[in-house]
């Protein structure tokens, strides 16, 4: 201990915390932790309770030496004995400068962190960087808001809570036990409000439940999202359920049947969804509750009267009541989503949250299988899901599923379930009423007795006085005890020992942290494992009031037991209260659940760890309070609730009550309310393993009727109140757990398979066949690569005993707190045990042997497939649509982990390639042109949004040169070199030469490619004019090569140093001379006489390759010349010490993209010659006729290639930042045509999530400066509801095309012969997409070549909306674009098979013939599907006026467009028929010549 006189610094100066001389301080080491402070005043009396000042308020600081300064400005800023400190850290401990300071070193263990709270924000953080981040922090000294950084600053996160001994503390050591919990400020929220019949009820303070939930609860939150800076992208929906009162199918019209479902008492309803936002992120949600109310107002309405229609009787309508809702589905519709994670990859954000805001009060009536799938799912997926209820809480244990008795007995009894897997808050608000402080649990009754007295007759009467507790035949006050009991009281003794460990004053009376000090006490609970409900259990005695006898217990499974599920379900009469079962089921009662045991599985582990310690070293839930005697002085912000070995415990609350004595004198003769706890933190004495109880969060606490909801923040004997903390920054799943099957059970129940790895030799296999330098992976690196793809794949690491291993696994105690998740039998010997569900890894590294034991059920849960059908209503649609969904669940065990660990050992190499069923993430891309003249219009408030116009050649020569130029500096990362021969005077001409994109993109090699291509009649003095007047970066020399030079004599000036080609360096892996096939064409067409088309220089680059001149950089001989980024080489036979390429196809393809370019396709008007000279044949085109007035028309003008797709092996990690090595793939189509959308998939497994985000943001940016925009895509485009992937709260709007306008005197196209008129429709509909701005896309051929119909997707050139054309198939093809998504089921469609030609033409039909889906005449399915790009967020516009404003503009205009308002599609239709008739009578005038 020493005395300093304290500096402050700035960043800036030092980036250390803390800089002290070595000198000065002899006895301090590098990594030592110190604790600095303020010494108290010397008059002070030591045993005084009062503080000085900066003691009273602050807490004591804990830094550690991590440099001592050697850079002489820092010592000399240091005097002798003056240490200096980060200025902000300074500040918020209180630290003034300029004074004394005391330092002493501590040892870390005495200030090590139980857990710790990381808060990061708009990033996406994977499970494996948050196991790897934590790893990198172990004996790291942390302080409350430290910035941490990891992976070179690309994952940034903030110290936001830290837990120690059972309180908060301000900083503290992190060791190998500590607990690290992630949370995120920018989440997925999917935000249901359940529109049931309470909604419309008033509450006890005369508010409407909605007012209450939405004026209440959802402006509570969205303000504290605002205070926090959560920038969530939020999807709210409004969903009911309407009942019908029917006794067959045939009372209903037609139009109704398509959506009804029976429920099992044979009552017919639907399932109404409405999104009133989707996917949106704002800075202020307050005017979104305006929004609400106003869907409020007319909801019940046009619900229950949605299927009226004139002369039509329809069954009556009513709202269900919150219980018989659709509250499971609502749940897995947003899992449908979430589920699919990895498909849309969003970098802005991490975690996912469904909550749930219901007037009801925590009660559901449910179908069994459908929880089943539903709890499994919620699990699995490690996804956060928070029930709200704004309705009173009842007398019962909540949340409680009634399962649906199917049961035709009249007394066979209701069976419950209590979930553990929803987190449960109660919403009160802050009204006070000056004449009463009443609570209610129970809903008023509907007519009240007019005598006032009796109205005020529950006044005071919450407690029990002395004289109210009596005896009778019914043991009244062992009820009312119950329900008013109290947790265990602490001894003195207890109080006094923990007390004894908070002498170090480090702890924070508030922590300074985003929420406020009475909120964290609330918040901190968060997702759960569960909330079900709190309560108390005893460290090593598991008593209950009346316990169940042992020989009844063995196989007593609740209705939901995660781990033996009783199949069928066995039903049992309920005997007199705590008498044992006839049978080996237990039926819960919800009035006192703590009777029944069940049996403790990883399930209900599966978020224990993110519950901080309470002061008796069990976990708390800090959202359920409860209040205790007023004895205590234990700190203030614990309340409690618990999980880990969970039990209520009481800690201190400032808001106390006094109970009566007859409570105290019943909670002495409690068996479990004895003072049994250790009074340290100690863990406890292992209770039963089989059994215990399971209520709350992590299933272990004991359930107490002693729980209310909060009003103005008084405890009234406890309370359940919000959980905001997991609301405003919801926990990410934890990576740690702490079960484990014991022997018996893993003999018994469990399969074990193993298989062992062993790098070395795999590699040293490959590495025969491999010609890359790549360095292959070491054992280690793979061993801990297959711990974080496990990780990734939602696993969790079990935390095991210190000696597991040495005593065989079999005896770990499942709740031992011990904390080593690496055991070690010898030195080099490395275990981890990871868990997801039922399913057990054990991962070992022993020598240079990897081997992985898995633990599978002997007898897995069956699969389970629900399908449901619904009606939804997304943002700017007009009606309630009908759809589909299924809910399934997924067989874990079915992952091919043996195959995904090899293709680790591999390095991503071609032999194990990137399959679906690995879930690798994706992120796909368009790259589209950078900027069209007609956006900045619109934006600048152009009337209209139909003033787009076709690509000129030129454009489309820029489209290809900035794709090479993309595709070389961004993705394939070739870098050039200046030739080293050149003298000063050709420094300008070589540097021409470098700049050798640009010199490309001046070239003008595509107009005279399309001058070729598309037989345009340009003449040739027009085409010859380009290159008189050459552009600023043509080099002015001129041709140098004669018309007649041979193939040697090309090759040669070819390598001329100053004049020739512009090769790649060769350090890449790559033959001495190496060049870009485009570029080669370029410089052919520049040098040499008499070549003008691409053609031309193809053919004599061919006949080089033909002559062995020249050969294709993988050393294949049988790899043709073509025009695009191709990589070839010249052979130099005598160079024999030059890099030789291997003659390995596939392994060059691996490594490097290559794209053949072809010529633009001018949306079918560009015609390559077929030789013939037909004078009139495509005259038309020539004169600007659109397509679909042609004579000669072509539909299938895009499909003449199909669309062909690789992958190749892409380096992510390009800055090196990353703790390990790191790699992914990109999936590219292998043609680039200028007037399509490109697109890649950047695809990873290996990768972090941050350091993928880099470098698409880098790709992002060169995009630009190659005049193209890099868009992300979704992987299903149009959310079809038929695909298998698909949203089911989002769905493409139809806009129905007028055609009925165009036909006032007769059918349209009647010019044309019949057989013509769909394809010609097709493409009139093509056409107007055009002229709106759309750019086709290229899809890959669908699994279905025999489909009825073609469909064409068409992205805008914003790339923020897609647009659908559907047309008839004109000839069976084996090869045909559709839309993104494979195995687009149309069983669905059974009901209606015969008339439904595709699932998208039904799809269409519904929504023209609105709600008729009978009516299938063809003329009325003209119109276009249309779907927002919600992958579009503001880091990816380049562009940012294209706001949500351009897209309802353009959307609202185009619909107008399309309904012929103010004449616009006549006028259209009219001009165009204008053009055809000016280009027959030109073409006339040509022929008379």
């Amino acid at each position: 201990m020493k005395s300093f006189r304290l500096i402050v610094h700035q960043k800036n100066f030092s980036a250390e915390d803390l800089i002290i001389n070595s000198k000065d301080y002899p006895g301090a080491s590098l990594g030592d932790v110190v604790e600095i402070y303020h010494p108290p005043p010397e008059d002070d009396n030591p045993r005084s309770k009062k503080k000085s000042e900066p003691e009273e308020e602050y807490p004591r600081l804990l830094l550690q030496v991590k440099a001592f300064p050697d850079d002489s400005t820092q010592q000399i800023a240091l005097q002798k004995d003056t240490i200096s400190v980060e200025q902000s850290i300074a500040q918020t401990f209180g630290l003034q400068p300029y004074k004394n300071v005391i330092i002493r070193i501590v040892d870390p263990p005495d200030v090590a962190l139980d857990s710790i709270e990381l808060t990061f924000k708009d990033q996406y953080m994977g499970r494996s960087e948050m196991w790897r981040l934590k790893n990198s922090l172990i004996n790291t000294c942390v302080y409350i808001k430290k910035n941490i950084e990891f992976c070179g600053g690309a994952v940034r996160c903030q110290v936001y809570e830290m837990w120690s001994l059972g309180d908060r503390v301000a900083c503290g050591v992190i060791t190998e036990d500590t607990k690290v919990v992630f949370r995120s400020s920018t989440s997925m929220v999917y935000l249901f409000l359940q529109m049931s019949s309470e909604m419309w009820d008033f509450d006890i303070y005369g508010d409407l439940y909605f007012e209450k939930a939405v004026n209440g609860f959802l402006a509570d939150l969205f303000m504290k999202w605002k205070k926090n800076g959560s920038n969530h992208e939020v999807t709210i929906v409004l969903f009911s359920r309407t009942f019908y009162e029917a006794s067959s199918l045939e009372v209903f019209p037609l139009h109704m049947r398509e959506c009804l479902q029976k429920d099992y008492r044979g009552r017919y309803y639907e399932d109404f969804y409405r999104v009133a936002v989707q996917n949106e992120r704002y800075d202020d949600w307050s005017g979104i509750l305006v929004q609400l109310r106003r869907i409020f107002s007319e909801y019940l309405k046009i619900v229950l009267e949605y299927h009226k229609r004139p002369g039509i009787d329809i069954p009556a309508a009513t709202n269900s009541t919150a219980a018989q809702g659709n509250f499971l589905e609502v749940l897995n519709m947003s899992l449908n989503v979430f589920e699919k994670h990895y498909l849309d990859r969003s970098f802005d954000r991490t975690g996912q949250l469904s909550v749930v805001v219901t007037p009801g009060v925590g009660v559901f009536e449910v179908d069994r299988e459908l929880t089943n799938i539903t709890k499994q799912r919620i699990i699995d997926n490690g996804v956060g899901s928070d029930l709200v209820c704004v309705g009173e809480q009842p007398l019962h244990a909540v949340p409680l599923l009634k399962f649906h008795n199917k049961d035709t007995h009249l007394n066979v009894p209701d069976d419950y379930s209590m979930p553990h897997w929803i987190n449960l808050s109660f919403y009160s608000t802050n009204k006070k009423i000056a004449y009463s402080n009443f609570i209610p649990r129970i809903k008023l009754p509907p007519h009240l007795p007019s005598d006032d007295e009796k109205k005020e007759s529950p006044k005071n009467k919450l407690v029990p006085q002395d004289d109210y507790i009596h005896n009778s035949f019914f043991d009244y006050d062992a009820y009312d005890a119950q329900i008013f009991q109290l947790p265990h009281a602490h001894t003195v003794h207890e109080n006094s020992s923990v007390n004894h460990h908070r002498v170090l004053p480090r702890y924070k009376r508030t922590s300074g942290s985003l929420l406020d000090s009475h909120e964290l006490i609330k918040g901190q609970r968060r997702k759960m494992s569960d909330p079900d409900v709190p309560h108390r259990i005893d460290s090593n005695a598991r008593s209950e009031p009346i316990a169940i006898p042992p020989a009844a217990v063995s196989p007593i499974i609740s209705p939901h037991a995660d781990e033996k599920e009783l199949s069928p379900p066995v039903r049992m009469v309920v005997g007199s209260e705590g008498s044992p079962p006839l049978e080996s089921r237990a039926l819960i009662n919800p009035f006192d659940p703590s009777h029944v045991t069940i049996k403790l599985t990883s399930n209900r582990r599966r978020w224990t760890h993110i519950f901080p310690k309470g002061p008796t070293g069990v976990l708390i839930q800090q959202h359920h309070y409860q209040a205790i005697p007023a004895q205590s002085d234990l700190p203030a912000t614990e309340d409690g609730s618990n999980p880990k070995l969970d039990r209520m415990i009481s800690s201190g609350s400032n808001h106390s009550f006094s109970a009566t004595s007859a409570l105290h004198d019943y909670c002495k003769k409690r068996p479990n309310s004895q003072t049994n706890n250790h009074s340290v933190p100690t863990a406890p004495k292992n209770p039963s393993k089989s059994l215990t109880f399971l209520w709350g969060a992590t299933g272990e606490q004991e359930w107490t009727p002693a729980l209310t909801t909060a009003v103005n923040d008084v405890l009234i004997v406890a309370l359940i109140g919000v959980d905001w903390k997991s609301l405003t920054i919801p926990a990410c799943l934890p990576i740690t757990t702490d079960y484990f099957p014991e022997k018996r059970a893993l003999q018994i129940d469990y399969v074990v398979s193993l298989y062992s790895l062993l790098p070395d030799s795999v590699n040293a296999d490959f590495a025969q066949l491999r010609s890359t330098s790549k360095r292959p992976l070491t054992t280690v690196e793979v061993f801990k690569e297959l711990i974080s793809q496990r990780l990734a794949q939602g696993f969790q690491l079990i935390l095991m005993a210190n000696n597991a291993d040495k005593i065989g696994i079999n005896v770990l105690n499942p709740k031992m707190r011990a904390s080593v998740v690496r055991t070690s039998v010898t030195e080099s010997d490395e275990s981890y045990y990871l868990s997801i569900g039922r399913l057990f890894h054990k991962i070992s590294l022993s020598g240079n042997t990897i081997s992985v034991t898995r633990y599978r059920p002997r007898h897995p849960y069956p699969g389970f497939n629900y399908q449901y059908r619904y009606r939804f209503h997304a943002p700017h649609h007009d009606t309630y649509e009908e759809s589909y969904a299924s809910f399934t669940t997924e067989k874990l065990e079915h992952f091919n982990w043996n195959y995904l660990d090899h293709y680790v050992c591999t390095g991503g190499d071609t032999e194990f390639v990137l399959v679906d069923a690995l879930k690798y993430w994706r992120f796909r891309v368009y790259l589209l042109p950078l900027n069209n003249t007609a956006n900045k219009k619109i934006i600048d408030g152009a009337e209209h949004c139909d003033i787009y116009t076709a690509a000129t050649p030129t454009d489309h020569q820029q489209m290809v040169d900035g794709l090479l130029k993309f595709i070389e500096t961004a993705v394939n990362k070739i870098k050039r070199t200046l030739p080293s021969k050149k003298t000063r005077n050709t420094t300008a001409r070589s540097n021409e030469r470098y700049n050798a994109p640009t010199f490309r993109s001046g070239s003008k090699v595509m107009e005279r490619n399309r001058t070729s291509q598309s037989s345009e009649s340009q003449s040739s003095s027009e085409s010859q004019s380009h290159d008189s007047y050459p552009d600023e970066n043509t080099i002015q020399s001129g041709p140098c090569l004669k018309n007649a030079a041979t193939n040697p004599e090309i090759v040669e000036a070819m390598k001329n140093p100053l004049s020739g080609l512009m090769f790649i360096c060769a350090q890449q892996n790559l033959p001495c001379s190496t060049f870009i096939a485009a570029d080669a064409i370029n410089w052919l067409m520049l040098r040499m006489e008499g070549v003008t088309t691409v053609e031309k220089a193809v053919q004599i680059m061919q006949s080089l390759h033909s002559e062995n001149l020249i050969r294709h950089a993988s050393g294949d001989p049988n790899k043709p010349f073509l025009f695009g980024f191709f990589l070839f080489y010249i052979i130099d036979k005598d160079d024999k010490d030059s890099f030789q390429p291997c003659g390995d196809f596939q392994i060059f393809e691996n490594e490097w993209l290559e794209v053949e370019v072809k010529s633009a396709l001018n949306w079918g008007l560009s015609v390559v010659s077929t030789g013939l000279d037909v004078p009139n044949t495509y005259c038309d085109r020539k004169y600007g006729v659109p397509h679909f007035l042609c004579e000669d028309i072509n539909v299938e003008y895009a499909e003449i290639d199909s669309v062909i797709y690789k992958r190749m092996r892409l380096e992510t990690d390009v800055a090196s930042k990353s703790d390990r090595v790191e790699w992914g793939h990109v999936r590219y189509q292998t043609t680039f045509m200028p007037d399509q959308a490109y697109e890649l998939i950047v695809e990873w497994l290996t990768s972090s999530g941050s350091i993928v985000a880099e470098l698409l943001s880098s790709w992002h940016r060169k995009a630009q400066t190659c005049g193209l925009q890099m868009i992300p895509i979704p992987h299903d485009p149009l959310a079809l509801p038929y695909s298998n992937k698909s949203d089911p709260l989002r769905g493409p709007i139809f806009v129905p095309l007028n055609i009925k306008c165009l036909e006032e005197r007769d059918r349209i196209f009647k010019e044309f012969k019949d057989n013509t008129y769909l394809e010609r429709l097709f493409l009139l509909q093509e056409a107007i997409v055009q002229r709106f701005g759309f750019i086709n896309c290229m899809l890959e051929p669908p699994n279905n070549p025999d489909a009825t119909s073609r469909e064409h997707q068409y992205v805008h050139c914003t790339g923020t909306v897609f647009v659908l054309i559907s047309r008839p198939a004109v000839k069976p093809r084996s090869r045909v674009p559709s839309v993104g998504s494979k195995n687009r089921s149309t069983g669905r469609f059974s009901v209606h098979a015969d008339v439904v030609p595709s699932p998208h033409e039904a799809y269409i039909t519904r929504h023209v013939s609105g709600k008729n889906k009978d009516d299938y005449d063809n003329s009325r399915k003209m119109g276009f599907l249309w779907s927002w790009n919600h992958m579009v967020s503001r880091r990816w516009r380049t562009n940012q006026g294209v706001d949500n404003n351009f897209q309802t503009k353009l959307l609202k205009d185009f619909r107008e467009f399309c309904g012929n308002v103010n004449d616009r599609l006549r006028v259209f239709w009219e001009e165009s028929w204008v053009t055809k008739e000016n280009a027959s009578t030109s073409t006339d005038n040509y022929l008379r010549k």
